[in-house]
């Protein structure tokens, strides 16, 4: 009987360790994310499908927001979606200026 329930506790005491560790380590090396990113992602197609030059849109809106590259280069966006992109961003660098001029 022994032979069976001391490997389960050890691997329970071993799951619940590591789950303790992967917690504090989750905490300990959180990045805050810009949440404009997912805003613009949301605006975006959504099809990851790299045509801009990008591995995915998330990688596209962080691409957007450093004026790396402007909407149109997406291209399977329609284009009536453009010119909502463009005021998004014309808002948050507004703002930007404007908090950085505080």
């Amino acid at each position: 009987m022994l032979d069976i329930l001391l490997p389960a506790i050890v691997l329970s005491g071993l799951g619940f360790i590591l789950g303790l560790l992967i917690n504090f380590v989750s905490k300990v090396f959180h990045v805050e994310e810009d949440p404009s990113i997912d805003e613009i992602v949301d605006l975006l197609p959504r099809y990851n499908c790299g045509a801009c030059g990008h591995p995915g849109c998330k990688e596209m809106a962080i691409a957007l927001l450093s004026k790396e590259n402007k909407p149109a280069d997406c291209k399977p966006i329609k284009k009536e979606q453009i010119p909502v992109i463009q005021e998004y961003l014309d808002n948050y660098f507004k703002n930007k200026k404007e908090q950085a001029n505080q």
